[in-house]
């Protein structure tokens, strides 16, 4: 597999998904909607990448991509996304439907973000699991079920055997949940794409729900995809992160260096905004100002510049002239501003005292 993204440890042996300079957008009466633009990215093996951001960022629609599930009539996706399976390589964007479809479930899953609109209502949990199986494994019924079950007792469902006879309204919110992950792990993938995977769940809940993935991730060294807005459960999993406003990435890099060393005002915003228990009573929560931009009509510069109250601290001008680069002192850390990016710790340092 040819290594896409420089300086980010790419090579055939390492990289399960590559993707390189992704483009989705979705034509409508009032022009296109560029939901994605010039996003790239890799996952290894083993290895958690969360895509944070607001809503209506670009970030499901990026999972939805991966998984080859855009409907090519009503989309128009251009750049690459490579995806390992076995000794080949399959371009998601590129190669034939058939092939793409036969990657879903086998090599790469998703977990979606609402179980009970995801599990039919009329059909037992047993036959829901063993659907998805029987895909790339026709006539085995048999073998099918002992795997539902067996995948039911992996993510914690008690008396699976039993319980693989109920419906999804017999389930609690959290059993849902699991039995998604069960539903997705039936053919033993090696991507594992999880949206917002612990979305309304109480806080016990999704703390379970997360040790449970990180327990079968390390189980099957798979890789992890992470949809999600919580920066709480970016900070308990993810390895490497990337931030995504109005459809491109403003910064990539290591969960430690998106927490502790942020060096794009989006960033910076985004961890101001999550409260912080050290907080005085009479301290407001802070919140990024503004509306997020139309993705019909996007202004020529920094999307976030209208929002952003470091654009002072840039050349006059270039926050309404261009699109700053995706650039970093290091390969693995890199940021759009187009403040100097010297002055941004400095900049950004009272910021941060008050998001960590």
């Amino acid at each position: 597999m040819p290594c896409l993204i420089q300086g980010l440890g790419c090579n055939s042996l390492e990289n399960l998904l590559e993707i390189k300079d992704l483009r989705v957008s979705f034509p409508t009466d009032d022009g296109d909607v560029h939901a994605v633009d010039n996003l790239s990215l890799s996952l290894k093996a083993g290895e958690t990448v969360a895509i944070v951001g607001e809503s209506g960022s670009g970030k499901t629609v990026t999972s939805l991509s991966v998984m080859g599930l855009h409907n090519l009539r009503s989309a128009k996706l251009s750049g690459s996304i490579l995806i390992a399976d076995g000794d080949g390589v399959v371009d998601v964007v590129s190669d034939d439907q058939e092939k793409v479809r036969n990657l879903r479930g086998r090599v790469v899953s998703m977990i979606f973000q609402d179980p009970m609109s995801s599990l039919h209502p009329y059909f037992k949990i047993g036959n829901q699991l063993a659907e998805g199986y029987l895909v790339h494994n026709p006539g085995k019924k048999a073998e099918a079920k002992a795997r539902a079950i067996e995948m039911l007792d992996l993510v914690g469902i008690p008396e699976p055997a039993k319980r693989v006879n109920d419906f999804p309204h017999q389930f609690s919110g959290g059993m849902r949940q699991r039995v998604m992950i069960a539903m997705a792990l039936m053919n033993t993938p090696k991507i594992l794409i999880a949206d917002e995977p612990t979305t309304a769940l109480d806080v016990t809940v999704q703390a379970q729900i997360l040790t449970l993935m990180q327990k079968i991730q390390k189980e099957f060294n798979m890789g992890i995809l992470l949809i999600t807005h919580d920066l709480g459960v970016v900070a308990q999993v993810a390895d490497r992160v990337s931030v995504m406003y109005a459809g491109n990435i403003v910064e990539q890099g290591s969960a430690e260096d998106i927490f502790y060393r942020p060096m794009a005002p989006y960033t910076v915003g985004l961890l101001q905004s999550v409260p912080k228990i050290s907080y005085g009573k009479k301290e407001r929560l802070f919140s990024i100002g503004g509306q997020p931009p139309s993705l019909i009509n996007l202004p020529p510069g920094c999307a976030f510049a209208p929002r952003c109250t470091y654009s002072k601290n840039a050349p006059a001008g270039s926050c309404d002239a261009s699109l700053p680069n995706l650039t970093g002192v290091t390969s693995g850390h890199v940021s759009r501003c187009h403040s100097p990016e010297a002055q941004r710790p400095a900049l950004f340092a009272h910021n941060q005292e008050r998001a960590n």
